[in-house]
C-alpha cells in the first residue's frame, strides 16, 4: 500500500474515532440529564407535582399551566446551563410571582425566562459578581477550587440573553458579591429564589442563610446542581445534605434541582 494512502486512511480513522467519542460523550451527557440519579443524597427524591400543582398530570399529560416560553439547550453545552426540564420547571414557577430573585445571572437565560412568563408587573432581580470583581472572591477553608474558578469564568460574561428583549424592563442586574450583598431591602419579600451562584461551601451557606430570610411566606427555594460527592459541585451536594438534617428539602426526579417551600403550600 502506497504510503500517502495509509497516512490518508490513518487520519480518516482517526477523524471517525473522535466524532464517536464527542457522539458518546453527547449521549452520555442528555442521557445523564434526563435521568439525573444521585446517589448517596440524603435528600428525598419527588416528582415535579410535590412542588407546585401545576406540574400536574392527567391521562392527556401536563395542562396549561405547565405552558410556558423558553430558550431550550437540546443538550447543548452551554456555560452553567439549566437543563431543559430544569429550565421548564423553573419558568412554570415564575407564571404566579411577583418578585423572583437569582444568585448567580451568568448568561442571563434564566432571568430571561422568568421575565418572559411571570405576570407583568412582576420582578425580576438577578444578582452576579462583577468581571473587575472576580479576583477579590472570599475562597473560604472548604471550598472547591473548581468551584471558584467556574463563578470566576461565568462573571466575565456582561452581556445577556435578556439583553434588548422587551421583558429588559421587568429584570434589575445587580452586580456584588454574594458573600457581601445587603439583603436587607428584600427581606420576606420573594415568591421564588433560584440558588445557582458560587458552588463553594462558603457561598452556598451564605446564599441560603439570605435566601432563607428574603423569602415570603408560601415561597420556593430552589438550588441548582446537586449531582453527587464528585466534580466541581460536590459542595452544593455536601451542603445541602448537611441543610436536610434540618430542612425538609427535596429533590426533583430527572433534574439536579433540590427545593424548600416556606410553609408547605402549594403555589
Amino acid at each position: 500500500m502506497h504510503e500517502p494512502l495509509l497516512l490518508s486512511i490513518i487520519a480518516f480513522l482517526a477523524v471517525a474515532l473522535i466524532l464517536a467519542i464527542r457522539a458518546m460523550l453527547r449521549y452520555r451527557r442528555r442521557f445523564h440529564e434526563r435521568t439525573m440519579v444521585v446517589r448517596g443524597g440524603r435528600i428525598p427524591t419527588v416528582e415535579p407535582d410535590a412542588l407546585s400543582t401545576a406540574f400536574r398530570r392527567n391521562e392527556l399529560g401536563y395542562g396549561p399551566d405547565a405552558e410556558v416560553s423558553m430558550i431550550p439547550r437540546f443538550g447543548a453545552p452551554v456555560l452553567g446551563a439549566t437543563s431543559d426540564e430544569e429550565q421548564w420547571i423553573l419558568s412554570v414557577l415564575a407564571r404566579k410571582a411577583s418578585v423572583l430573585f437569582e444568585f448567580g445571572t451568568c448568561t442571563g437565560r434564566t432571568a430571561y425566562a422568568w421575565a418572559r412568563n411571570a405576570p407583568a408587573d412582576a420582578r425580576v432581580y438577578t444578582l452576579t459578581l462583577p468581571p473587575e470583581m472576580t479576583s477579590t472572591l472570599r475562597v473560604g477553608a472548604d471550598d472547591a477550587t473548581e468551584a471558584i474558578r467556574n463563578a470566576q469564568a461565568e462573571s466575565m460574561i456582561t452581556t445577556y440573553l435578556y439583553t434588548g428583549t422587551d421583558v429588559e424592563h421587568k429584570i434589575t442586574q445587580l452586580y456584588a458579591d454574594s458573600m457581601t450583598f445587603d439583603e436587607t431591602s428584600l427581606v420576606g419579600c420573594c415568591d421564588v429564589i433560584f440558588i445557582d451562584g458560587a458552588h463553594a461551601d462558603s457561598y452556598i451557606r451564605s446564599d441560603t442563610a439570605k435566601a432563607l430570610r428574603m423569602l415570603k411566606p408560601g415561597g420556593v427555594i430552589l438550588w441548582h446542581d446537586y449531582r453527587g460527592a464528585h466534580g466541581d459541585c460536590r459542595d452544593v451536594f455536601t451542603v445541602l445534605n448537611e441543610m436536610a438534617g434540618t430542612m425538609p428539602l427535596r429533590h426533583i426526579h430527572g433534574t439536579s434541582l433540590v427545593f424548600y417551600r416556606h410553609d408547605g403550600s402549594s403555589i
